[in-house]
């Protein structure tokens, strides 16, 4: 041992027992005799390396006890190596045993562990190396003392405990594995201990014991998973009432708070498991209906598929649609946990809850049902109206609104519960922030629910106070209305005259107001309030309003009326479409004046009503008015419009020539080139070319290409520019020309 360090023992006791050439221990050539024989000499080398061997490495190792935990691998080492001696030097003499040494060493390593116990009494490692020192070297009493020892000091190590169960198991001493395990499960271990033990009593066929530690196990751990293992247990032994039993006794102890129920789902689905295995589907039908009749529906999402899987296969038509609502509501609970503003899915959701309700009520359900499932629509709306939409602007609350109506609608109509109703309208108005907004359809509703109620008082004073508090449109339109269909015309007057206070430049107000005093066969009353009408400045849409003038004077029959009317829309705006419907009105046929009318209604009630036929002169006089107009104007697509319209005009009911002579004054589509003024590129642009136009600003082309046309009509042939050169007649009249190749023109 030059550096300190133990010989290896391993080289020196292979030199020791390696023979050389004149060694005295040589085996001689003729020495038949086999080696393990020579028993003296296998002694002497053994007691040989025993003292001296041996001894240098205890002298060696033993200077460790002082260092104590620190060198805990070395106390290992060291009782290790006394048993490796007494192992090694059974495998050198084979079958020489010598069981004063052996004891001794044993003893030896015996030290060595207690003395490591010593230092390190809850060593895992320690304990488990010395009880397989025994073990191997077959001390069983001495392994069971040390387990004692062990589970005493350590009684929460399991792994403790599992080796003491094997070693008694092994040795088929079954009571006394038993006893460990009781030791053990005084301590409450985890479930795999008592699993083990359950385990142990199936093997050697001790039900009614495993099943008494079931029950002890329940005593301590009331986890759902246990109740499951046990009623497994005793539906597997054939126990069914036990197992029915089990599963009682876990539901009474969960029993009926949503907390609790929603924790044993596991019991709730193996027993209605069981009971379908059984073939009794009632019962699991009343299982899966209990519990999920108790827990709220985003939280039962294993035990709906369960059921739904359930009544696939064994229920009838109307418990499998439960099953898929079960199942919708899931899928509605888990977006909206989401995303609680999501509107759209709180109708869906809504109107899901009412189709059951309607559905429960056409199978006849009893009151309890239909209370319970009305009892859910209200759930599902209260929680829907309680997601205000975030700040005061309206389109985030256009969806929202609608939620309190309907489920204003669905008390109406279904509950009949009118005074929640009132409470309902009332709740949304309150909550609307009427200085920012308002909801029209909100006041409408609620004053046509009182109407219904026949409550005409209560529907007036909502309307009432919904325009003094926020006036709007659509609310005078509506309560107008309202009070047209109670025949209340003074009362739908005067909220015109409010109306229309509020708002003078409405005119499609103005035309209601007129239509019902024209209704009404108040023709003075109606032109007053359409001049009313047309003299407001500014004016929304004037031109609705002056054509529902017109068109009144015509329908009553003043030409010379509708004329004037005409004439002062022309000098307001001079519009194309005036001219247009002004020459159509001349030609067209309207019925006789009102108070001829009314005298021939009283000879005949069942005669047609007679017309006044049109004068199409003066149509045509129109059109030239209007064409001469525009042409001044500059208006050149205007023109092309009205003239379009009287070749119509003329194809119906002028002649030949008048055709011809409206044909003559269309224009010609030109492209010219023209210099662009921002660039200072030529471009090319097209442009229509009038012939009255062209005579006017070029009139000694015009002059020579007349003269040309009158030459080519001589020799009898027809140009191309008969159209641009014929002169219309008088002056008044003008045609189109183009240029005179009627191509491009720069």
């Amino acid at each position: 041992m030059q550096d300190g360090r133990a010989p290896r023992i391993k080289t020196a006791l292979r030199r020791r027992f390696r023979s050389p050439p004149n060694n005295s221990f040589a085996r001689p050539k003729n020495d038949k005799n086999p080696p393990f024989v020579r028993r003296d000499s296998g002694l002497r080398i053994l007691r040989s390396f025993m003292s001296t061997g041996a001894g240098n490495e205890r002298s060696s190792r033993s200077g460790c006890g002082a260092q104590g935990e620190a060198c805990f691998k070395e106390w290992l080492q060291y009782a290790n190596w006394e048993v490796r001696a007494v192992i090694l030097s059974y495998h050198f003499l084979h079958l020489i045993i010598i069981p004063q040494a052996s004891q001794n060493e044993f003893a030896r390593s015996r030290s060595v562990f207690e003395r490591a116990l010593d230092v390190d009494p809850r060593s895992i490692q320690l304990w488990l190396s010395y009880t397989e020192m025994e073990l191997k070297s077959r001390n069983v009493q001495h392994a069971r003392n040390l387990f004692d020892r062990a589970v005493t000091l350590l009684p929460r190590v399991d792994q403790l405990w599992y080796k003491y169960v094997y070693l008694e198991e092994l040795l088929q001493n079954v009571p006394g594995a038993r006893q460990v395990f009781e030791r053990w499960m005084q301590w409450e271990p985890d479930d795999k201990a008592w699993q083990a033990y359950i385990k142990m009593e199936e093997r050697y066929q001790e039900l009614d014991r495993a099943s008494a530690i079931f029950e002890r196990w329940v005593g301590i751990r009331p986890e759902p998973r246990v109740w499951v293992k046990w009623g497994k247990f005793e539906e597997e032994r054939g126990k069914l009432d036990k197992a029915r039993e089990v599963f009682q006794t876990a539901l009474e102890f969960f029993g009926d708070d949503e907390e609790q129920v929603e924790k044993a789902q596991a019991v709730f689905g193996a027993f209605a498991k069981m009971e379908t295995r059984l073939k009794e589907f009632e019962r699991a039908r009343v299982v899966y209906k209990f519990a999920l009749s108790r827990i709220s529906r985003s939280k039962s999402a294993g035990l709906y598929a369960s059921y739904s899987k359930f009544e696939k296969q064994h229920g009838t038509r109307t418990t499998l649609e439960n099953t898929v609502l079960g199942k919708r509501r899931i899928q509605y609970e888990d977006e909206i946990s989401r995303d609680g503003r999501n509107y759209d899915v709180w109708f869906d959701y809504a109107r899901l809850e009412e189709t059951a309700l309607r559905d429960l009520k056409e199978e006849g359900a009893t009151a309890e049902e239909e209370e319970a499932a009305i009892g859910r629509v209200r759930e599902v709306y209260e929680r829907a109206v309680a997601q205000v939409p975030p700040g005061n602007e309206k389109r985030h609350w256009r969806r929202y609104i609608f939620l309190w109506l309907d489920y204003a609608l669905f008390e109406e109509i279904e509950t009949k519960d009118f005074a929640r109703v009132r409470q309902i309208y009332n709740a949304a108005i309150k909550l609307v922030p009427h200085k920012q907004f308002t909801f029209a359809k909100l006041w409408l509703m609620f004053a046509k629910f009182e109407v219904r109620r026949l409550d005409l008082p209560a529907a007036r004073k909502i309307l009432g106070a919904a325009i003094g508090m926020a006036p709007k449109e659509a609310l005078f339109k509506g309560y107008i209305d309202l009070e047209i269909e109670l025949r209340e015309f003074d009362r739908a007057r005067a909220l015109y005259q409010k109306y229309l206070e509020f708002d003078s430049a409405n005119a499609p107000a103005w035309i209601k107001f007129a239509e019902l005093e024209s209704q009404l066969q108040d023709f003075a009353r109606t032109r007053s309030i359409f001049e009313l009408g047309v003299s407001q400045s500014p004016l929304s849409m004037p031109e609705l309003l002056w054509k529902a003038f017109i068109d009144f004077e015509i329908e009553e029959g003043e030409r010379d009326a509708a004329r004037n009317l005409y004439e002062r829309l022309l000098q307001l705006s001079g519009h194309v479409k005036v001219w247009i419907s002004y020459a159509l009105f001349e030609a067209e046929p309207i019925p006789i004046a009102r108070a001829l009318r009314d005298e021939e209604e009283e000879d005949d009630e069942e005669a047609e009503v007679k017309t006044v036929e049109g004068d199409p002169v003066l149509a045509r006089q129109v059109f030239e008015r209007g064409y001469k107009d525009l042409k001044d104007k500059g208006l050149k697509s205007e023109r092309v419009a009205l003239l379009e319209v009287w070749k119509t005009f003329e194809e119906t009911h002028g002649s030949e020539s008048d055709v011809k002579k409206v044909q003559e004054m269309m224009p010609i589509v030109s492209k010219r080139r023209v210099v662009d003024a921002e660039t200072g590129q030529t471009v090319e642009d097209w442009d229509m070319v009038f012939a009255d136009d062209e005579r006017e600003s070029n009139p000694t082309t015009f002059k020579f290409l007349q003269m040309a046309h009158a030459w080519k009509t001589a020799q009898g042939g027809a140009t191309a520019l008969s159209g641009f050169t014929s002169a219309p007649g008088d002056d008044d009249a003008e045609s189109d020309v183009a240029s005179s190749n009627g191509g491009e023109s720069d």
